[in-house]
């Protein structure tokens, strides 16, 4: 049992549904296997499940439990500051895909 840290700038969505609720609604969350750690306060890039820079948001909450299940799991509440530019996107996907997503060493 341990708190895995996230990186800074990295908010990755593993459900299109979580993110859909995101960009629709202005608020959303998402829930992340294992006990983590979220810059709450901070503004982060998020990133759709196919690793694609989407929006800027803003961290509000981020609770780390066990759920009934007995699995650790850590809910992450969000904002949407906004969406990204085509350009900021196709910028900060290329760097996330070398920096954080497995791209050239």
């Amino acid at each position: 049992m341990g708190f895995q840290t996230e990186f800074n700038s990295v908010c990755k969505f593993k459900s299109e549904q979580e993110l859909y609720e995101l960009l629709e609604y202005g608020r959303g969350k998402m829930v992340k296997q294992g006990f983590r750690v979220y810059p709450t306060g901070q503004k982060v890039i998020a990133y759709s499940p196919t690793n694609e820079a989407v929006a800027i948001v803003k961290i509000v909450v981020s609770i780390a439990e066990i759920n009934f299940q007995g699995e650790e799991v850590t809910e992450v509440e969000m904002e949407l500051v906004r969406k990204l530019t085509e350009e900021e996107s196709r910028v900060q996907t290329a760097l996330a895909h070398e920096m954080f997503f497995g791209g050239r060493t």
